[in-house]
């Protein structure tokens, strides 16, 4: 360690051996510790900078590394936080630029000309290398944080935590489809998912698009217009269905909803919740609507997703669909974003029925598609896919609660309650006291009776 001392500032230039020994020392501390061969070596104010940054950023990381393990929730809300992101990137960009600048005065601060010829070479290489190793790493880390922070922006909004109801989150999910053939957008995909906010519980709730005479909440403005159920007496569209009341609410009557938009939604998915609250009797606090144009995209940058394909599902040529174009065959598919998106919205050939089972199925298959693995090597164009495909009013404030539920459900049984034929469910004549009775049951089951003794 005596070396260290005063012989690492004031050398023995006259001896290569000792330079070069020297000289690894420094590559080897600016690796390690950058700003060490300044101090020791160089400007001692440099390098006192240096490490307090250095420092700085290791006891954030460890201190970070703590929050992650033992509080993950509270991690992730913090990292959620769009102003938390950006100062991240601004951090670990600094910290880059003044690697840099580290590297290249330690390289001054070696006197290559002073070491044995034979390690010259290597001297000057693998600082440059390990630089453009953990520099690049931490440059990548700082796109990924950026990008992170837009996707937060664009996708969620700002606002305060919103408290359960009766014990339970209930969120509405929808595939939304403005395909050429219609006029505005309708989803296409419908289901209510209710998690218990203390066990992470989920049931899901898969409601038929063509669901008619729709019930509608006491409180939606919907009810003004149509008091005895949306359709019952006609409609305002071409077909008075579920799904229509998207289309009506958003192209025909968007002042029922004035404040929609303002508060992170829009009038056509404030109509389909007042709906879907009247159908189960639930009361839902949060959306999120998926475009399937851009779900294609994300299937892609995730790289496809496998799916077992029951029944072969056409691929039509034309809009009348009479000509078929190609077929995803029986069999297990590995399935890329536009085969993938044919498999979820093909309905001809086959029941309604069949295609929210397929798209329940694709569901599956693409969380099973985000491993750790795939989110590190892929996650700018995942990303990217991702602020174009939803749409939601969860605050950001919440997100960290949401993902620790969410391990949670992963611990439990997921029920399943199709609004389909097999639960005894008829979509031209629905009987809607029968399925809020088979919502509520599900919802709140009843427990069973602790055995005697």
């Amino acid at each position: 360690m005596s070396f260290i001392g005063p012989t690492i500032r004031n050398p023995d230039v006259a001896s290569r051996s000792a330079m070069t020994r020297r000289a690894w020392w420094l590559v080897a501390l600016n690796v390690l510790i950058p700003g060490a061969p300044q101090v020791l070596a160089g400007s001692r104010g440099l390098g006192r900078f240096g490490l307090r940054c250095t420092f700085m950023l290791w006891l954030v990381a460890i201190a970070a590394l703590a929050v992650f393990i033992w509080q993950r929730s509270m991690f992730i809300s913090i990292v959620a936080n769009a102003w938390v992101l950006w100062a991240v990137t601004a951090t670990l960009a600094f910290y880059a630029v003044l690697w840099l600048i580290l590297t290249l005065d330690t390289l001054r601060l070696v006197r290559i000309v002073r070491i044995a010829p034979k390690a010259r070479v290597w001297v000057a290489i693998v600082p440059v290398l390990v630089l453009v190793a953990l520099s690049g790493t931490v440059v990548y880390a700082a796109s990924v944080t950026s990008t992170a922070s837009g996707v937060l922006d664009k996708v969620f909004v700002a606002g305060p935590s919103v408290p359960p109801e009766n014990g339970r989150y209930n969120v509405l999910l929808m595939g939304g489809d403005a395909g050429p053939d219609r006029q505005g957008m309708r989803p296409d995909s419908i289901t209510l998912v209710s998690v218990d906010a203390a066990t992470g519980s989920a049931v899901t709730i898969g409601m038929p698009r063509e669901l008619t005479n729709i019930p509608l909440n006491d409180s939606s403005p919907l009810k003004k217009l149509y008091p005895d159920g949306y359709g019952t007496h006609g409609c305002n569209v071409d077909a008075c269905l579920l799904n229509s009341i998207y289309t009506e609410v958003q192209l025909k009557s968007p002042e029922l909803y004035p404040d929609a938009t303002q508060n992170g939604s829009s009038p056509g998915i404030e109509g389909m919740r007042d709906a879907v609250e009247g159908i189960t009797g639930l009361k839902i606090q949060f959306y999120l609507l998926v475009d399937m144009a851009a779900f294609s995209q994300l299937v892609d940058a995730l790289g496809g997703v496998t799916v077992s394909v029951t029944d072969a599902v056409p691929i039509h040529a034309d809009d009348t669909f009479t000509t078929v174009a190609e077929w995803i065959k029986a069999g297990t598919q590995k399935l890329d974003g536009y085969h993938a998106l044919w498999y979820a919205r093909s309905r001809h050939g086959s029941s309604d029925y069949a295609r929210m089972q397929r798209q329940r199925q694709l569901e599956q298959a693409m969380l099973a598609e985000f491993t750790p693995l795939t989110l590190l090597t892929k996650y700018q164009a995942i990303a990217a896919a991702s602020a174009e495909l939803v749409k939601t009013d969860i605050p950001q404030s919440m997100l960290g609660f949401f993902v620790d539920l969410a391990g949670k459900a992963k611990t439990q049984k997921l029920t399943d309650v199709p609004l389909t034929p097999d639960n005894n469910v008829d979509a031209d004549e629905p009987d809607y006291g029968y399925i809020r009775t088979l919502v509520r049951t599900a919802v709140y089951p009843t427990p069973s009776p602790t055995p005697a003794g």
